[in-house]
């Protein structure tokens, strides 16, 4: 009885860790935010994937990107918006290997990345509530995590001026869809 008593003292030790980690992350988004410079989002993805290396190889993971842009970011911020969403990719997959797709196309004033991913999906009516704090659609035996990193990615695609979705359907995989704005489009526009 007693080290079952240790254990779930150290368990709900261990998740109020995390999510105190991560309540700080989600504060910090634009209280401490880097400056915006060029920054080329190919490297910021390896960085992403480099620190996502052991999920990757555990779930043998097949991801790959269109070539990205290089645009005016908080490098930082943006290495954790990708680590969010294919680590999201990694942790929802099915029984089969997951295989993920990080995607860019240019419009008028923004470019539009997407995660495309092969996972369990969700039901269409949750596409805007997953990205509010602690909300959460599996409990956290069957899927790891508190709740904060889709509004952490929602944080960080407002504050570089841009928009962030989802579209899915169950067994049916998810496309995580953001926006930032060209800003060398809109100086063009201007002068």
């Amino acid at each position: 009885k007693a080290r079952e008593y240790i254990a779930g003292a150290a368990d709900g030790a261990e998740r109020m860790q995390r999510l105190i980690a991560d309540l700080l992350a989600f504060s910090r988004v634009g209280t401490r935010g880097g400056v915006f410079a060029p920054a080329d989002l190919n490297a910021l993805l390896n960085d992403a994937l480099n620190n996502l290396q052991t999920s990757v190889k555990e779930s043998g993971a097949k991801i790959t990107s269109d070539p990205l842009p290089s645009l005016p970011v908080d490098d930082t911020q943006i290495v954790q918006l990708f680590q969010n969403l294919i680590g999201n990719a990694i942790k929802f997959h099915s029984e089969r290997t997951p295989e993920i797709h990080v995607g860019v196309s240019k419009e008028k004033e923004r470019w539009l990345f997407w995660v495309r991913d092969n996972g369990i999906g969700i039901e269409p009516q949750y596409a805007g509530r997953i990205f509010q704090i602690f909300q959460r659609l599996h409990s956290r035996k069957h899927y790891p995590g508190t709740g904060i990193g889709l509004a952490i990615c929602k944080k960080i695609v407002e504050r570089h001026g841009g928009e962030i979705r989802v579209e899915s359907q169950p067994a049916h995989g998810s496309t995580f869809y953001f926006s930032i704005p060209d800003i060398s489009a809109k100086k063009e526009h201007v002068s």
